[in-house]
């Protein structure tokens, strides 16, 4: 996810703006209006604290240190040695080395009223506080900064309740700011804008994809048992094959998602835990899924339709009585190494029904 969107989190808003005051403000602003939506985990939502930490400025008063003759690089000198260190020269121990520096102790450069007692040398040979010279002062400055695309940048991570879909939880989520904005509760100042990122952005995409994938695939099923068979009949025949496949794949996510389903323990093993039920969301590992099942259909279907052919081939059939006779005698010889090929096939994907980790989120739906 962080590699896709650079965020820490599976959805979020990217937040651009002209600089990290605004960005901030803004984010704020969407973090709490996120809170308000039903499909998003509020405890979830964070938006970057982006200007809070403190820095130590110092700021040289040019007319000081011109009535008392000091250079502007001397004085930046003195604060680089005193505060920062500056290094004399390296010890060699062996193979390694260690630079000698030369600064303050820490007790005299540990606070401001430390910094301000430092003492810089005149022209005349005087020491001059430091506190003469320059203004030492906490200021609250970035803790970050992050860019893209040219843009000052900030976050806002949020994650969706369970049983939501990624891509309605974003279009929800979407949906309610674009009403703030319109009903004025939440206002964009000029240049800035924002923008959904995450993992989300792939479902559509893949979408999208599918959209054109889907009907190319079963087009091309289609085409491919045409010329097999040379028959609209027999080729819809063993198409409709993939269909009765398909409402069986929608009654299985269906029955992943009832209470009732596979409730009972195997060997002091409860099968709900053990093939992970859980109510399952429409995603692109399902559609994926789906299409592997299409070509398994079309298999058995071409298995069966094959050896009917033959079987009619062989005996002249004039009455009902006969076209049941050679559909029965045709099926028989085929019906049980196509419930074995099928068997075997759902059985190697018990392992991946049951599997957990990495990648798990993707292969179980795709088994199921």
């Amino acid at each position: 996810v962080m590699l896709q969107s650079g965020m820490r989190a599976p959805m979020g808003i990217k937040v651009k703006g002209p600089n990290l005051e605004t960005i901030e403000g803004v984010g704020l602003a969407i973090e709490r209006f996120l809170k308000e939506v039903p499909t998003i985990e509020a405890s979830a939502v964070i938006a970057d604290r982006i200007v809070g930490k403190p820095y130590l400025e110092i700021v040289i008063d040019r007319e000081a240190i011109s009535r008392y003759g000091v250079m502007l690089a001397q004085v930046q000198e003195v604060i680089e040695t005193a505060i920062g260190g500056k290094p004399l020269t390296s010890t060699v121990e062996g193979r390694e080395r260690y630079p000698v520096r030369v600064r303050y102790q820490r007790e005299l450069r540990d606070n401001i009223e430390g910094l301000e007692k430092i003492l810089v040398a005149s022209p005349k040979g005087e020491q001059i506080p430091l506190t003469q010279l320059a203004r030492v002062r906490y200021v609250r400055g970035p803790q970050v900064i992050k860019s893209e695309d040219t843009f000052l940048t900030g976050y806002v991570l949020f994650d969706m309740k369970p049983g939501y879909a990624e891509v309605d939880v974003v279009e929800q989520a979407k949906a309610y700011l674009e009403d703030k904005i319109k009903t004025g509760e939440f206002i964009l100042p000029p240049g800035v804008s924002y923008a959904f990122a995450g993992s989300y952005e792939n479902q559509v995409r893949a979408q999208k994809k599918l959209a054109v994938i889907l009907p190319l695939a079963l087009f091309t099923i289609f085409l491919i048992l045409y010329l097999e068979f040379r028959a609209i009949s027999t080729t819809l025949f063993v198409f409709s094959g993939i269909l009765a496949a398909w409402s069986g794949g929608f009654l299985m996510i269906w029955l992943y998602g009832q209470d009732w389903f596979l409730d009972f323990n195997l060997f002091g093993e409860n099968m709900r835990d053990l093939f992970q039920v859980h109510p399952i969301n429409l995603s692109v590992a399902i559609w994926v899924g789906f299409l592997a099942l299409f070509g398994i259909a079309s298999d058995d279907g071409v298995l069966m339709a094959t050896y009917l052919d033959e079987s009619f081939r062989d005996r002249t059939s004039s009455t009902v009585a006969d076209v049941r006779q050679a559909v029965v005698e045709g099926a028989s010889r085929r019906i049980r190494p196509a419930l074995m090929t099928a068997s075997t096939t759902i059985l190697a994907l018990i392992p991946i029904l049951t599997s957990r980790g990495r990648g798990a989120d993707i292969l179980v739906p795709m088994a199921i």
